[in-house]
């Protein structure tokens, strides 16, 4: 109910105050999450079936962006341009009915340079989730707009989420989760560094699975903007720890917040050097050992194993399919001991 009052105000508030508000009670709330935030060591334990990641890699790293404001807009080809001078690609997730208009060529050039678009929300106001019904609609229009984009893939405004209901998108991937972000006005968190399948409810056979992808690095506007931290340090030092166990180190940017060489500095934005800083240790000191991923080609090419994470209950409820659902993964029948040596004969005559 409290949610709902605060978006239904929300457009009233200006910003600045809002994220003021944000501030103060995230600073209280910050000490007291130290355990968890911004590592939580339980998050390291790979889901069941986990297949490793292509060609070997120690680790997935993905860029995402939410472009929430025509502010934002205004900065996404220089954004994708410093990412490709860096070697980098990275999706961009624009608001279909927000506050802007989405020129058609933008998203044509993006994807030509090899970058991803996806859609994130449908209003970006808070409510999509507001009644089983109301997302039923929204829905329809939602998937209309994923059909027009040639996209296949969606995150929800403020990072709310109710991964049943998103069945009811055609999509392959979420990405409206979060390893452990207690500063979340959902502040749920899946408890894993690692993308997971989420199967549809039993009796719902109409309903498709679908990978889930948590962003496992906390928010440029959590880190520049509500606690005004002055250099990337944590993103850095939370990058190195994913790597080491392997996991998916994926990373959400606002154009909108990113100032640029040459913009004057303000209150709702951070030097863009810190982002250069992040992709530049990303680039030396992990060369060689990343898979450099779109979130389509992640969930693409861990969705034919439909890795199984058992997700932490909140509320009285998980995010996803409750624990019970995990089972271990088949193991090979074993052979039995006349064909093992009728294998091992046939192989040495072939080798002779």
């Amino acid at each position: 109910m409290h949610r709902r009052i605060y978006y239904t105000l929300k457009p009233y508030i200006p910003r600045r105050l809002r994220v003021a508000i944000r501030r103060a009670v995230a600073t209280c709330q910050r000490d007291a999450a130290h355990a968890i935030w911004p590592i939580h060591h339980l998050a390291a334990k790979p889901p069941l079936g986990w297949p490793g990641w292509p060609d070997g890699k120690r680790f997935a790293f993905v860029l995402t962006h939410d472009v929430e404001t025509q502010e934002g807009l205004d900065r996404c080809r220089k954004l994708a341009e410093l990412e490709m001078a860096h070697g980098f690609r990275s999706s961009f997730n624009f608001v279909p009915e927000g506050d802007y208009p989405i020129p058609t060529e933008l998203g044509t050039w993006l994807s030509n340079q090899g970058f991803e678009v996806g859609v994130h929300d449908l209003r970006h106001d808070g409510k999509l989730y507001s009644s089983r019904s109301v997302f039923r609609k929204n829905a329809k229009r939602i998937n209309a707009y994923l059909k027009e984009w040639k996209a296949v893939g969606f995150r929800s405004g403020f990072m709310l989420h109710e991964l049943d209901w998103l069945h009811d998108l055609e999509v392959e991937y979420d990405a409206s989760t979060f390893d452990t972000d207690p500063f979340e006005p959902q502040a749920d968190g899946a408890g894993t560094i690692f993308p997971f399948w989420v199967a549809p409810v039993e009796g719902r056979a109409s309903r498709k699975g679908y990978i889930e992808l948590p962003y496992t690095l906390p928010q440029d506007s959590t880190l520049f903007l509500v606690f005004r931290e002055k250099t990337p340090a944590i993103w850095l030092d939370k990058l190195d720890w994913v790597a080491a166990q392997g996991g998916m180190a994926l990373v959400n940017v606002h154009p909108d917040y990113l100032q640029f060489p040459g913009e004057a500095p303000g209150a709702m934005t951070y030097p863009v050097e810190h982002f250069i800083r992040f992709l530049e240790h990303a680039r030396n000191r992990h060369a060689g050992a990343y898979w450099q991923a779109l979130p389509r080609e992640v969930a693409r090419a861990v969705a034919p194993y439909r890795p199984c994470h058992e997700i932490p209950v909140s509320r009285g409820r998980s995010l996803a399919a409750p624990a019970d659902k995990c089972e271990e993964p088949p193991t090979p029948a074993p052979v039995p001991i006349r064909a093992a040596w009728k294998l091992v004969v046939s192989q040495i005559l072939h080798i002779w």
